[in-house]
């Protein structure tokens, strides 16, 4: 069958094929040249980068010399507002280390839309098929000592520096943030805006600045055979939207700040 014979079946306007051919140009074209750009800076600046993985549109590689980014087989970044889908892109996806025993590690099959992970002397560690919605921040660091308040600007607080590790097939809502020291658990379900300050379970729904558990996921749900209450997610949703509200601007009350 044409695509001619397609349109007319359809009833397709012109207005709609045009539309159509336009996301397709912007799709396809940004991906060829967001993965060719990847892939060039990687070998340049030596960053390991596994096969089948794609970019559409610019991805910051900063590495420190001596320190370590590996992206896994099949990862995609997306920092385009072209191509993001439940948002807009407030900046491309960056991977920085800031020292040598630094490192960034994404599993097979991670995405990333925007999303900022920052080492800065110990490691970020993503396993596989991790999802980061738009605009996420990973940090293993405050950037700066909390105390005394005299030194902050002065004092790099480097002994407070902890690893930040994610397991398989988690998923972070949009605009989450991910502070120094936390693991969450491998298919854990972190809520849009949430603050992670603490250690998040296997299967399980969390929310809130602070991140805190809403809920475990049931047998059902972690082997993939039957779709999460609709309850269940309004709840999650209910939980961080209170939270972050009660919490105000308190979100660097941890032991952490998550500085500059």
């Amino acid at each position: 069958m044409s695509i001619w014979r397609k349109i007319r079946e359809r009833g397709l306007t012109p207005a709609n094929v045009i539309s159509y051919g336009c996301l397709r140009i912007m799709q396809d074209g940004g991906r060829l040249l967001g993965t060719l750009r990847l892939l060039g800076k990687a070998a340049f600046l030596g960053v390991r980068v596994g096969p089948g993985v794609r970019a559409h549109g610019p991805v910051g590689l900063m590495r420190w010399p001596g320190s370590r980014i590996e992206i896994g087989a099949g990862c995609s970044f997306i920092s385009s507002w072209r191509r993001a889908t439940a948002a807009t892109v407030l900046a491309p996806c960056r991977l920085r280390t800031f020292g040598p025993e630094a490192r960034i590690v994404l599993g097979e099959g991670c995405e990333l839309t925007g999303a900022a992970l920052t080492a800065r002397s110990t490691s970020i560690t993503l396993g596989r098929q991790v999802m980061l919605a738009p605009n996420c921040i990973i940090v293993d660091s405050d950037f700066h000592a909390p105390w005394p308040p005299e030194r902050r600007s002065l004092d790099p607080g480097l002994e407070h520096d902890a690893p930040v590790s994610i397991g398989d097939h988690a998923w972070l809502g949009m605009g989450c943030m991910v502070l120094k020291g936390v693991s969450i658990g491998h298919g854990a379900i972190i809520g849009a805006g949430s603050v992670v300050t603490r250690d998040v379970p296997p299967l399980c729904v969390a929310a809130g600045a602070p991140a805190r558990v809403v809920r475990q996921l049931t047998p059902c749900e972690a082997a993939g055979l039957c779709v999460p209450p609709e309850e269940g997610l309004r709840e999650a949703v209910d939980v961080g939207h209170a939270a972050n509200v009660q919490s105000g601007g308190d979100m660097a009350a941890r032991d952490g700040m998550a500085g500059e």
